[in-house]
């Protein structure tokens, strides 16, 4: 095993929104909204977690952190000694347990920086450091399916898959100019384990082949066509919101409200966050029907992944 060099590594990875409405577990979309992380090796002084923002003073500040196991799963991955100083800050500003990506952005954030500090030649990749399809891999095994983590390490929008032999993999897109993503935050959260629980093991032939259609349409609509009709009939959902609504009444409520007067609206992720799709004739309807009990959060796309800011070896 190799040594990490001494050094100091900040990336900043994007929240993302899964599922998208019918792409259950498949579609991926990475917005403007970002986790930024902080992470030096030294030689004395063990391991130091300072959280900032979203998080601070709930979250674990040692080897639990999830910044820090995906850090350490990664330098074993890549064939690296575990340091035994580190001193990590996390300044987050992605909600956590609101279904936009928070777990997937800390372990993006933890596997990235382990790259650049173990290759500092090759900090974003390239060389002999580990692959973009490393990574994908390492960070599905981690959070256990890819539809987050990866558009949180490619940027875009996204589709994933697993193959048959277990080995995950993405293709990137990029979404047309237009597309325009509305993000209604909740103050509360919801496990994403207890959003899952509610799923069936399996469902009616007729839902299946419905959001195949409806997911296909949503990649044509998302990169060529983002008009209010299309992007209303592509975000229609039967595999997994309806069966989810118990565990959000006022999500199920918001999103069936909103749909009603002709906003693309879906749940993101495993909710309780919405996800709306704004035109030029939807952008005025969202804020008079949401109300003042959510943080309407208008944002971008955002077509860059996870990235290194900075990095510096000594």
């Amino acid at each position: 095993m190799i040594n990490v060099p001494r050094g100091k590594a900040v990336v900043r990875v994007p929240a993302t929104s899964a599922n998208l409405g019918p792409g259950f577990d498949s579609l991926g979309l990475a917005l403007t909204l970002h986790d930024e992380v902080e992470i030096e090796i030294g030689t004395t002084g063990g391991l130091s977690v300072d959280v900032e923002g979203e998080g601070a003073g709930q979250v674990g500040a040692g080897e639990d952190h999830l910044v820090v196991r995906s850090m350490r799963a990664a330098f074993d991955l890549f064939g690296v000694k575990q340091p035994d100083a580190v001193r990590m800050v996390c300044r987050n500003r992605i909600p956590h347990g609101r279904g936009l990506g928070s777990s997937s952005a800390a372990i993006c954030a933890g596997i990235v920086a382990a790259r650049a500090l173990a290759f500092p030649a090759f900090p974003e990749g390239g060389g002999d450091a580990p692959s973009e399809d490393a990574l994908l891999i390492l960070a599905t095994e981690i959070e256990g399916h890819p539809d987050n983590v990866a558009p949180c390490l490619a940027g875009g929008l996204t589709i994933a898959w697993t193959e048959q032999s277990g080995v995950p993999r993405m293709v990137k897109l990029t979404p047309h100019p237009d597309v325009r993503p509305v993000a209604l935050v909740p103050g509360h959260r919801l496990s994403t384990e207890v959003a899952r629980g509610l799923l069936p093991a399996q469902v009616p032939h007729a839902d299946a082949a419905a959001n195949a259609a409806r997911t296909a349409l949503l990649v044509a609509a998302l990169t060529t066509r983002p008009e209010r009709e299309l992007l209303m009939a592509a975000t229609e959902d039967r595999l997994h919101q309806g069966y989810r609504a118990p565990a959000m009444p006022r999500t199920a409520d918001l999103v069936q409200r909103l749909r009603g007067i002709g906003v693309p609206a879906v749940v993101s992720g495993a909710g309780p966050t919405i996800l709306a799709f704004s035109t030029g004739d939807t952008q005025d309807l969202i804020a008079p029907e949401v109300g003042n009990d959510w943080h309407i959060q208008p944002l971008d796309v955002e077509t860059h992944g996870a990235g290194v800011v900075s990095a510096e070896t000594r």
